[in-house]
């Protein structure tokens, strides 16, 4: 009796699976695994869903619909400057494309992709968004979004709301006699 009844459920998540896209396929399988707390042998456990298809760019995220486009994520933002735009990029390629650190020419290219204005000088409204303190050096050239640069745009489009939760979360910078009496 039981063999029949696993070979049910098997027939049952076989068929639910069957319609969908491998990517989408895998992802729900690990989730699955994921929240049964089930180990599985490695070359299974090492194996991620990006390998299926080279066009996937979701991650596994259980909480949030991460099926938003780049353009539709700044449509709705509505960044104003430069500095947002990057910030609100940087933001994007983190939370929906799963790229912890990034260069400038991601950046851009996403900034592209986006269908936004081409920034007239993309290094200089990295460098100005890093100065603000919205991205932080990665290390080998790369950035990434800071702490106070995901509150600042998950707050927009209430420009004041970001405003002022940026200010809170800004640290004030020692001067170099202050740091050196202490």
């Amino acid at each position: 009796m039981k063999e029949d009844n696993n070979l049910d459920v098997l027939n049952k998540v076989v068929n639910a699976l069957m319609g969908l896209e491998k990517e989408d396929q895998v992802r729900l399988l690990q989730a699955a695994v994921t929240l049964l707390d089930i180990q599985w042998p490695n070359q299974v456990a090492n194996f991620k869903a990006s390998e299926v298809s080279t066009n996937s760019n979701r991650g596994i995220s259980f909480s949030e619909d991460r099926s938003l486009s780049a353009k539709e994520f700044l449509r709705d933002k509505l960044p104003r400057t430069d500095i947002e735009r990057v910030a609100c990029l940087a933001y994007y390629l983190t939370h929906y494309r799963e790229v912890q650190h990034f260069k400038t020419i991601d950046l851009s290219t996403l900034n592209t992709e986006a269908a936004q204005p081409k920034f007239s000088n993309a290094h200089l409204a990295v460098n100005n968004a890093t100065i603000a303190g919205l991205l932080v050096p990665a290390g080998k050239g790369s950035k990434q979004i800071s702490a106070a640069g995901e509150v600042f745009v998950s707050a927009l489009p209430d420009r004041s709301a970001a405003k002022e939760s940026l200010a809170n979360l800004r640290l004030k910078k020692r001067g170099k006699k202050s740091a050196k009496k202490q």
